[in-house]
C-alpha cells in the first residue's frame, strides 16, 4: 500500500507514505487507491481511498491535507485543517504543527517529502516538469526556513515519477530547460526517435535540490510508468484510457 524512505524512517517522531495503488475501493482504471480529488471517479470512492490513507497516517480525514496543485512554484503553510473543497491553489505544503499529514498528489510528477529533525519543519512538494523548473524546490525550502528550518540540516526524499527511461519529450521542451540554464543539457540522453530526447526528472530534482542547500536526499528509484502498482498519466494517455488515478504522499510530525 506504500513505500517509505529509510532516511525520513530513521527520524523519531516522523510518519511519511510514499502510497501506491492497491489497498482502495475504487475500479477499472482508477484501481484501487485512487486519492485524486480531480479525477472523474466516484467522489465517495476517492473519499473512502483518502480516509484509509489518513488512517495509516494515524490522522482523521479533516487531517489529511492536500493541495488544488497549479505546476506552479507556490508553498503555503499549514496551521490547521482546511476544507478540502477550499484547498489552497499551490504545489507545496510547509508546517511546523504537529498531527497534520500534509501531502501532495501525483502521477507521473516528482513528489518530495522533506523534513529537518531538529527544528521539527516538515514539507510536501508536487514538482513536475514545469514546477521543478521554476523553482518549487527553492520555494519549499525558503518556506521551510521560515519556520525555523536550516537548509543544511534539511533530509528529502524523492517519490514515485516517470524516469528518464520512460520520459521521451521533444525538441521544444528540451530547449525549454537548455535556454533556462546550458547546463541543464545534462539530464537529456538521444531517444530513438529523431527530434526527441529522454528526460531525466528525477536527477534534475536532485541537482535543484543540492543547489537550494540540501545534502541529504533519498530516492525511491520507482518508475510509475513501468511499474503498474502505480498510476501514470502518461501510460493512461498511451493506453488511450480516458483519465487516471492520483496518488497521495504524505508526511507529519506526531506529537511529542
Amino acid at each position: 500500500m506504500k513505500l517509505e524512505s529509510p532516511l525520513l524512517s530513521a527520524v523519531p517522531g516522523l510518519r511519511h507514505a510514499f502510497f501506491s495503488r492497491d489497498g482502495g475501493v475504487s475500479g477499472g482504471i482508477y484501481a484501487s487507491l485512487n486519492g485524486g480529488i480531480g479525477s472523474n471517479d466516484d467522489p465517495a470512492n476517492v473519499a473512502e481511498n483518502r480516509r484509509r490513507m489518513a488512517a495509516r497516517m494515524g490522522v482523521t480525514s479533516d487531517h489529511f491535507l492536500t493541495l488544488f496543485q497549479a505546476h506552479s512554484p507556490d508553498v503555503v503553510v499549514a496551521s490547521a485543517p482546511w476544507d478540502t473543497a477550499s484547498r489552497p491553489r499551490a504545489d507545496a505544503i510547509v508546517t511546523r504543527a504537529e498531527g497534520l499529514a500534509i501531502g501532495v498528489t501525483a502521477a507521473d510528477c516528482g513528489p518530495i517529502l522533506f523534513v529537518d529533525p531538529n527544528a521539527r519543519v516538515i514539507g510536501a512538494a508536487h514538482a513536475g516538469w514545469k514546477g521543478a523548473l521554476t523553482g518549487i524546490v527553492e520555494s519549499t525550502v525558503d518556506a521551510m526556513e521560515r519556520l525555523g528550518a536550516d537548509r543544511t540540516g534539511i533530509v528529502a526524499a524523492i517519490g514515485p515519477l516517470i524516469r528518464q527511461p520512460s520520459y521521451e519529450v521533444g525538441n521544444e521542451f528540451v530547449a525549454r530547460f537548455v535556454d533556462a540554464d546550458a547546463e541543464n543539457a545534462l539530464f537529456f540522453l538521444p531517444a530513438s526517435r529523431e527530434g526527441h530526447a529522454m528526460f531525466d526528472l528525477a536527477g534534475f530534482i536532485r541537482m535543484r535540490l543540492e543547489n537550494a542547500g540540501v545534502s541529504v536526499i533519498d530516492d525511491t528509484g520507482v518508475d510509475t510508468y513501468s511499474d503498474d502498482r502505480f498510476f501514470s498519466y502518461r501510460r493512461s494517455v498511451h493506453r488511450k484510457e480516458p483519465d487516471y488515478g492520483r496518488h497521495v504522499h504524505a508526511i507529519m510530525l506526531e506529537g511529542e
